[in-house]
């Protein structure tokens, strides 16, 4: 063993630039996979300490005891608790104070006019409590609210909407309110608790504006008095509080908002970037078993001189296995220190963006460091596993021989292996999307079509070169044909570093296709859906923004122009025991301005007792026209209502229905998400747009547009999603760029003395960099194809999987112009990956690369 690691790194020392490839690409998975998971610890331990340290003077929170969450949520919604406990609650000893806690949406009009946030984060506003101790925000600027109409807002929304202390703007509550800043505040000693905004009013402003009625705190917050502990504190407040109600201490409630954080955004934004982390070190792999399988084919002499001196098959695998574990530790050893890097660079670059990451150092766990350094390992070595067993099998006489053939591309096993992994995949895809709709057998159908791909990589290689390089000879003559030649010479290499970039096209493809399908879902759904001729809406996604005004729709509906006007608001309950999103509306009108497709009974009876669901909710609980069933509010009441239609679809609509009147005694802060409006005869589209903005001008001026402009703009998140797709896939592709050009580099140093016979017999230094990049080219085009292919199939097994495990009809579309550019950028990157070996093979000199053994 001692001789084998003695050979290896003399190897390594030998040939180090062979190795250059395989250490970046290792070096780049390991350092973007353990930058993920530091700024992941980090951002945990920062958001803690953030909250913790803002709440450290709140020993209990009095709450409600139920919530109801509805699906995608992971915060319930509670019912207020009445003011009139704060009073209850200082009587109990040991309480050295206690404040109500009024919070509700409220989003701020900039200076510009443009609402403030609404892109994920919650916009909130409150109450501005006076005890410093009880108020996790800290005045750093002017004053506290002291009349009607003054705020203080974080200094975080101040500079993004450029507010300042004695500027008045509008608060959309969602009812608009004119305001005045008096103060400007921060969060745990930040502008803010990251994009969210607050404004904090005086308390009777808030009870006015948040609360369905004067007298509702959202919670209540204690302080405890010297020397009790808040365990303590809140085992003396619970005998004293009515039922339903519950006394929680302030460390359980950090924790809570902690978690709540992590799971609406870290937890998703981590494991966002782990799936990439895994794509590109995926991608790596095929890179660096190209390598080792270049290198062995390169030592096939060598090799079988050290078996025909004694060297024994276990000795060369593990010589080969060594070299892996040398390269291995350095580039992850290299990749750790990397991704620290990494994550440092985010931590300054978030607040640059708008997201201003919490003060504190890195939190470097001793798991972000192992895995990552395992990881990079494991894959190396599994990679130049096969390479290295390779190595041990070959045969002393093997000296003798000058050259070995590759035969893959007309491996009849290889192509039947193949072949039979492209109809299972053909099979269990078909099963799974379209049979029996399933997200497993789906699953399974795609990894199958991805080994499919790549064990017929070698025989479709020879085929697709010869297609896609037949043109050159036309076009760049011997030099054009001399580099389809070189492709076609090795076709599993082909294939294999083909496949990297066709692993980073095919992803790329995929999201592409399926970004594409979601905008014609979205367009679909409401051109089918909608039927009116405008819609009203604030841009915001997430739990931002505020909604608009009930009181809108009913201003719409006095135009002249308008013949419906109809708003859409929301509210939660629970429906035989689950809670549900509930659409609040004029069921009349909503029918005229909605395709709500075939309705069994009557939507203009509901009543202040009646609900309309749809048929799949209404096949799921065995309900008809005439069922009654129970809906738990979130004040806790329970009433029986009767199901008095029941319509065929849900797009815009929602699943369940019900009145303005069924909903008012238990609402809280009321608003609408969308007001869809349809003209009277005669009123152009135009006109009637005018007529609306008048009066939308005064309820906080939300947005006015067509049915294509509203499709348009409710998709646009798909684009911001796909541009940072886009983003982390260039590691990938870039991993993959490397792969071809170490490919090429090793290829020149094993063809050498062919380069410089060609030399020698008259090819300029120009068609010597021509031919070499040319055939990088064809590699690239290789793989662009490939990978288009495989993302297109991939793309639409994702949509129609998407379509079966979801009540909305998902739309397939191929966008061309998108999956055009895709291919030219993957052609034209592989002309980039083969600039240097280009250049490399044109500085050989002749008579030394003619006198190369």
């Amino acid at each position: 063993m001692n001789a084998s690691v003695r050979l290896s790194m003399s190897s390594l020392r030998a040939h180090r630039r062979r190795f250059a490839g395989t250490f970046l690409a290792v070096f780049l998975g390991v350092a973007f996979l353990a930058g993920t998971l530091v700024m992941g610890d980090t951002l945990r331990a920062d958001f803690g300490t953030m909250f913790g340290d803002a709440t450290s003077g709140t020993d209990a929170v009095v709450r409600s005891a139920d919530a109801i969450t509805t699906p995608g949520e992971s915060q319930g919604v509670r019912q207020p608790v009445p003011t009139a406990l704060v009073k209850t609650v200082e009587a109990v000893p040991g309480v050295a104070a206690a404040a109500p806690d009024i919070q509700g949406a409220g989003q701020l009009v900039g200076a510009d006019g443009e609402a403030i946030g609404g892109k994920g984060p919650p916009t909130l506003a409150g109450n501005w409590i006076p005890d410093p101790g009880l108020n996790p925000y800290r005045l750093a600027e002017g004053r506290t609210p002291a009349r009607p109409g003054e705020v203080v807002i974080n200094r975080g929304a101040a500079d993004k909407g450029h507010l300042k202390i004695g500027d008045t703007t509008t608060l959309r509550t969602p009812d608009p309110v004119k305001v005045t800043i008096v103060g400007l505040a921060t969060f745990g000693g930040e502008d803010g608790m990251a994009q969210v905004t607050f404004t904090g009013m005086t308390r009777s402003d808030a009870e006015k504006y948040l609360t369905a009625k004067p007298g509702e705190a959202s919670t209540i917050k204690v302080r405890a008095g010297p020397g009790i502990s808040q365990q303590t504190l809140v085992d003396r407040l619970t005998p004293h509080l009515p039922k339903g109600v519950e006394a929680i201490t302030g460390q359980r409630s950090a924790q809570e908002d902690t978690d709540m954080i992590s799971a609406q955004f870290l937890t998703v934004f981590t494991t966002f970037l782990l799936v990439f982390s895994g794509i590109a070190l995926l991608v790596a792999t095929f890179s660096i078993h190209n390598t080792f399988a270049i290198v062995i084919a390169q030592r096939t002499r060598e090799n079988a001189l050290l078996r025909a001196l004694g060297a024994s098959r276990r000795q060369v695998t593990a010589a080969t296995l060594t070299e892996a574990s040398v390269v291995a530790l350095a580039a992850s050893a290299a990749g750790l220190a990397g991704g620290i890097g990494i994550a440092a660079g985010l931590q300054s670059l978030f607040p640059a963006i708008g997201f201003p990451f919490p003060g504190g150092d890195l939190v470097i766990r001793p798991l972000s460091m192992t895995l990552p350094l395992a990881v990079g390992v494991i894959v190396c070595l599994a990679s130049a596993l096969m390479p290295a067993v390779r190595a041990g099998r070959t045969a002393p006489l093997a000296a003798l021989r000058e050259t070995a053939v590759d035969r893959s591309g007309t491996s009849r096993v290889r192509a039947l292996t193949g072949t039979a992994l492209a109809v299972l995949a053909l099979v269990a895809t078909l099963t799974g999307v379209l049979v029996s709709p399933t997200l497993l057998l789906a699953g399974l159908g795609a990894v199958l079509a991805l080994l499919a791909f790549v064990v017929l990589g070698p025989v479709a290689s020879s085929s697709a070169v010869c297609v896609l390089g037949g043109p050159l000879d036309r076009l760049r003559g011997v030099t054009g044909g001399l580099a389809r030649r070189n492709a076609l010479r090795s076709p599993r290499r082909t294939a294999a570093t083909a496949s990297a970039l066709m692993i980073g096209v095919a992803v790329v493809s995929l999201f592409t296709v399926f970004g594409a399908s979601l905008k014609a879902t979205m367009d679909r759904t409401v051109s089918r859906s909608f039927a009116g001729d405008v819609v009203v809406s604030t841009p915001s996604f997430g739990a931002g923004g505020s909604g608009m005004s009930p009181r809108l729709a009913g201003a719409v509906a006095q135009l002249p122009e308008v013949d419906t006007a109809v708003g859409l608001g929301r509210g939660v309950a629970e429906v035989d025991g689950r809670g549900r999103a509930l659409t609040v509306t004029d069921p009349a009108a909503l029918s005229r301005t909605f395709d709500l497709g075939t309705v069994q009974g009557s939507l203009r009876a509901l009543g202040a007792d009646g609900i309309a669901i749809t048929r799949t909710e209404a096949d799921s609980h065995h309900l008809t026209t005439g069922s009654r069933t129970r809906l738990t509010f979130t004040d806790g009441r329970k009433e029986t209502f009767t199901v008095r239609a029941v319509y065929g679809r849900s797009e815009l609509a929602g699943d369940y229905v019900i009145t303005r009147a069924a909903w008012a005694p238990h609402r809280t802060q009321d608003s609408d998400t969308l007001v869809a409006v349809s003209f009277k005869n005669g009123v152009s589209t135009a006109k009637g747009k005018a007529a609306v903005e008048s009066i939308a001008a005064r309820y906080g001026n939300p947005q006015v547009q067509t049915r294509h402009d509203y499709a348009r703009s409710a998709a646009s998140g798909i684009d911001m999603m796909l541009t940072l797709v886009y983003a982390l896939l260039a590691l990938a592709v870039l991993i993959a760029l490397l792969g071809i050009a170490n490919t090429l580099t090793l290829a020149i140093h094993e063809r050498t003395r062919e380069l410089g016979l060609l030399r020698a017999v008259g090819q300029t230094r120009s068609q010597l960099r021509a031919m070499v990049r040319w055939e990088s080219v064809l590699i690239a085009a290789f793989g662009t194809l490939g990978g288009l292919v495989l993302g297109a199939f991939l793309g639409w097994v994702l949509v129609k999987a998407s379509d079966g495990a979801s009540d909305s009809a998902f739309a397939f579309a191929i966008p061309p112009v998108q999956l055009v550019l895709v291919a030219l950028v993957g052609v034209s990157a592989g002309a980039l990956a083969g600039l240097r070996p280009a250049r490399r093979a044109a500085r050989l000199d002749v008579l030394r690369a003619i006198a190369t053994e």
